[in-house]
């Protein structure tokens, strides 16, 4: 990919000479005239450098450094001041700015210093992406049969450039693969933009994807960038993909096909080169043929399909999952007696790896930072069904009754409100028990 510039010059013959040599280097180049039209570049793309001269006819640049660098702290600001701005290019780095230059200078200069300052803006957007992902979930692949095929193909994804849908039931850990292969990806220093096509519907999908002008609609009151531009060089995956509504497929077909796409209310066309990864637990097959999804987007999505078997035909990984999720809860132990993984291989789990989790966190609290015994599993039966909670010895009434509450809230997948409506009592009573039981 093309390492993209926006250069801020006013002066024509000085713009014509920088874009026709960093053209030639190998650069893609913006060009801007006026503080307002990069205001107007930034809000439409993102950049690996900045090139900004300091005396534009619309004013200063120092305030515009504060303003790119709180946009995107990573970028490579270099400023361009006249001999005697030395003070105002120093004030202009205390706020933000990488480097200065003092003209007269050549663009082969110009050409040392940025290749300087995108080796440093580099290293600090891959440490940026090592800190957002340290303490969050890896992807766990065990060693079940099938799954060194998903693991394959995972390895392939990541290697690649893509489309990918993952399928499998809910739960069974598809958000942790699509963030493992971005994070094992080229694209691993940009942005993983994730979206739940689910929770968010018809106009308000629309409006998370593509953004808005200010006034495009009643509640608009200033312009506002969309998924699609933060996602611009890093990956968007869109999960639950199959509740994506039919005017919307077509919007967004429209958009993998272009890689453009507009801001609601706008007639500008912006780009976005992101990396796709969707994710389903429905069959868009029989969508096709029921007319709810459309044949060419399931095309486009899925150029390389990976499928995660449920729990229950891989209960030989629970032990190794059981270890990881502990990790991942800060557990004093990650050792679990002989009859704790008797009873967790022995239940079906239809919640997959999500219910593992909470079955594994509730028991923790219940356990109080001892050892983790079958009394602290409650409402785990065999079968595919949860046991009714029962009250174990050791447990007094007040702890059942909690861990009942927290079961609900878990099997809902933690929607408060159908906990309540199924308990018959307040949500706000929900809330304080899990406020209390998380400390």
């Amino acid at each position: 990919m093309k390492q993209r510039i926006l250069l801020v010059e006013d002066d024509a013959g000085s713009r014509f000479g920088f874009v026709r040599y960093f053209s030639k280097e190998g650069y893609e180049i913006r060009e801007a005239e006026t503080l307002a039209a990069a205001a107007e570049a930034v809000a439409a793309e993102r950049f690996d450098a900045l090139v900004l001269d300091m005396n534009l006819p619309d004013g200063n640049g120092i305030d515009f450094v504060e303003t790119v660098r709180r946009s995107d702290p990573e970028v490579a600001i270099i400023v361009i001041t006249g001999a005697g701005d030395i003070p105002v290019a120093v004030d202009a780095m205390r706020r933000g700015a990488d480097n200065f230059l003092t003209k007269p200078f050549d663009s082969a200069s110009l050409a040392v210093y940025l290749r300087k300052n995108l080796e440093v803006s580099a290293l600090k957007r891959s440490q940026s992406a090592s800190l957002r992902v340290q303490h969050k979930d890896a992807a766990v692949f065990g060693e079940a049969p099938g799954m060194a095929d998903v693991l394959e193909f995972a390895r392939v994804a990541a290697e690649s450039n893509c489309a990918v849908l993952i399928t499998g039931e809910t739960g069974t850990g598809k958000g942790m693969l699509a963030k493992w292969i971005h994070r094992n990806s080229e694209r691993a220093s940009r942005e993983l933009v994730e979206v739940n096509c689910s929770a968010l519907q018809g106009d308000l999908l629309a409006r998370e994807l593509f953004g808005n002008l200010r006034g495009a609609f009643t509640s608009a009151d200033k312009d506002r960038k969309g998924l699609l531009d933060v996602a611009d060089r890093g990956t968007l995956f869109l999960d639950e993909m199959g509740d994506m509504g039919l005017s919307l497929q077509a919007q967004f077909l429209k958009v993998l096909e272009e890689k453009s796409y507009r801001r609601l209310g706008d007639v500008k066309l912006l780009k976005s080169d992101f990396r796709l990864i969707c994710a389903t637990n429905r069959d868009l097959d029989a969508m096709v043929r029921e007319g709810t999804f459309r044949q060419d987007l399931v095309y486009r999505i899925n150029l390389m399909t990976i499928h995660l078997p449920p729990l229950r035909e891989r209960v030989e990984d629970v032990p190794q999952l059981a270890a990881h999720l502990l990790g991942t809860l800060d557990a004093p132990c990650r050792e679990l007696s002989g009859e704790v993984l008797s009873l967790l291989c022995g239940y079906d789990w239809p919640g997959n790896i999500r219910e593992l989790r909470n079955v594994l966190e509730r028991a923790l609290l219940l356990a109080q930072g001892g050892r983790l015994e079958p009394r602290h599993f409650l409402g785990l039966g065999k079968g595919a069904t949860p046991a009714k909670p029962q009250l174990a010895a050791g447990v007094n009434v007040h702890q059942a009754v909690d861990a009942h509450v927290l079961a609900v809230v878990s099997e809902l997948g933690g929607d408060v409100d159908a906990a309540a409506v199924r308990l018959g009592i307040s949500r706000a009573t929900i809330y304080r028990k899990l406020k209390k039981l998380k400390g």
